[in-house]
């Protein structure tokens, strides 16, 4: 009887462990849908975020020239791809324009790249450059 007892004993936790296993590998699923879940609201939190700071520091360059502008003078437009034409047209450096306008060379590579964009008072400057000729913006370079 020792041996039916054993036998039984041993038959009902294997069957017991093929339940636990069975209902284990539904937890195990489940577990990796929330987790693949929650690494997805994850990304697209991260995403919103960098939007948001974006948004917010674009909102603030985009509100302080304009208000220089209007204390200054007319709204005045920039163009980086403009700026370079302008300067091109006229055939000087970037280093020249930057010593007619009164500002850093590095000013002017980063005002034609778009990573900057100029203040109030040197758009005026930079207005002004527009309607120069070649031999006035020589003659101011010369000066």
């Amino acid at each position: 009887m020792a041996n039916i007892g054993a036998v039984l004993k041993t038959e009902m936790s294997r069957m017991a462990r093929k339940e636990l296993r069975g209902e284990t590998q539904q937890l195990k699923k489940t577990v990796s849908q929330y987790r693949s879940q929650i690494a997805q609201l994850r990304r697209r939190l991260q995403a919103l975020e960098q939007q948001v700071r974006r948004l917010a520091r674009g909102g603030r360059r985009e509100a302080e020239p304009k208000a220089e502008a209007d204390e200054e003078g007319p709204n005045l437009r920039f163009s980086a791809k403009g700026l370079a034409a302008q300067r091109k047209r006229l055939g000087l450096s970037a280093a020249s324009v930057a010593k007619i306008l009164g500002v850093s060379a590095l000013s002017v590579y980063k005002w034609e790249s778009g990573k900057t964009r100029p203040r109030a008072r040197q758009l005026q400057a930079i207005a002004e450059l527009r309607r120069m000729g070649k031999r006035e913006a020589l003659a101011r370079l010369a000066a």
